[in-house]
């Protein structure tokens, strides 16, 4: 060494070192500690130097018990070994409390001539950061699975038929009540094509509207015939309506079907009794479509059902969610976090709160057609198909889904027959 360098003090260059180091002599007692890592654990050198590292950074026994496997292995095998990641905790910088910390903890053994060893090395990483963001996207991911569920929960057991296409139009996704009416079971091998369940009088008017609609891109609305699963063709209407990205480009399109055979039936039936009950028809069916085309189409698809669907959670049937159609019933009010029977405490006495009651404890599905509901505001009665649907959350009741569809016209048209 040249004689104008001066000695390394080399107890200086290791607790300068930009690290967390520890030092210990082969019974793990603490022989020097980095700069870095008094000023990590709050532990002064002298408080550290010459004391067992079971007491100079107590922990619990498992870490004790850990830590003190680590350092045997070490001296037996003569040879680096990691830890276990340790959670080792340490008090905050403004004194409030104590900070979850988490460490990968290795061991290097510093050997003498005689191949034995004369030190411990020990160089803690703290991985809290890593630990923390893996716990969060950990919950993250369970919770957008549990979200998933519960939405392919809602998909498969609303009353109406829902399906999905690629943005080119081709069909991707039919749910339970789809399947169920046509017979058609789409992963079992069925041609996703539906051409040939389509009325052949109905075929070349709808397929051409269709692929007009998915050219320009625009939502679009369909009347037309379908053979259910007993040969039966009966009248559905349709909605479609394109999902985009940021840039405006479609993503998928998301259709619904309401079966409207009878509606169409009875229509037919007015037309053919008299000309003032055939006006009223045509006025019934006119006013039907008219809303229909009014229905405004958001990107969620429960918003888009043409029907009054809400979701009541909990035993006191508090509202989680009311779809477009259900906010126009009750005039646009914020109907969210309130009770069925705060909104309409008119139908307490009708019956209509202990049924809910009834599906929620029995999980019966319950359904009804043209039940009269008299309502306050403005008053009125109204006849409604009903469905209530109990769904589970960890198989316990959690709430119940209902499903309402307004058959006034058609209740008083067949009242206006006698019927």
């Amino acid at each position: 060494m040249p004689a104008s360098l001066p000695p390394i003090d080399y107890a200086q260059l290791f607790q300068t070192l930009p690290g967390l180091y520890v030092l210990f002599a082969p019974d793990g007692t603490v022989l020097d500690v980095s700069d870095a890592h008094v000023a990590s654990t709050g532990v002064s050198r002298a408080q550290a130097q010459g004391r067992p590292v079971l007491e100079a950074y107590p922990s619990d026994a498992a870490s004790q018990a850990s830590l003190s496997q680590s350092l045997a292995r070490v001296r037996e095998t003569l040879a680096p070994d990691a830890m276990p990641l340790l959670r080792y905790d340490l008090d905050r910088a403004d004194g409030q409390g104590r900070e979850e910390r988490y460490w990968q903890v290795r061991h290097f053994p510093l050997l003498d001539a005689q191949g034995q060893v004369q030190y411990i090395l020990q160089i803690p990483q703290d991985l809290t950061e890593q630990v923390l963001a893996a716990r969060q996207a950990e919950a993250a991911e369970l919770a957008l699975s549990e979200e998933q569920d519960r939405t392919r929960f809602i998909l498969e057991n609303l009353p109406v038929m829902v399906w999905t296409n690629r943005p080119d139009g081709t069909p991707d996704y039919y749910n339970a009540r789809w399947q169920a009416f046509t017979g058609q079971n789409p992963q079992a091998g069925i041609d996703w094509q539906t051409s040939h369940l389509v009325h052949p009088e109905d075929e070349a008017r709808i397929y051409g509207e269709m692929g007009a609609a998915f050219e320009r891109g625009e939502e679009f609305q369909l009347e037309f015939r379908l053979r259910r699963h007993d040969g039966q063709y009966r009248w559905l209407l349709a909605r479609n309506v394109p999902r985009r990205d940021a840039q405006g480009r479609i993503l998928m399109w998301v259709g619904a079907g309401l079966d409207v055979h009878d509606q169409k039936m009875m229509v037919a039936e007015l037309l053919a009794t008299t000309e003032a009950q055939a006006a009223l028809a045509e006025q019934s069916l006119l006013n039907y479509q008219l809303a229909q085309h009014q229905r405004q189409l958001y990107t969620n698809l429960l918003e888009h059902a043409p029907a009054q669907i809400t979701i009541v959670r909990g035993p006191e049937h508090r509202y989680e969610f009311a779809n477009a159609e259900y906010r126009r019933l009750v005039g646009g009010q914020d109907v969210l976090g309130r009770t069925v029977a705060e909104v309409f405490p008119e139908v307490v006495a009708q019956g209509i709160i202990a049924q809910l009651d009834e599906v929620y404890r029995t999980g019966q599905l319950l359904q009804a057609e043209a039940v009269p509901v008299a309502l306050e505001n403005p008053p009125r009665t109204a006849y409604y198909n009903l469905t209530y649907q109990r769904f589970l959350e960890n198989g316990q009741p959690a709430g119940i889904t209902v499903y309402a569809y307004d058959v006034t016209e058609l209740a008083l048209a067949r009242q206006a027959l006698g019927q």
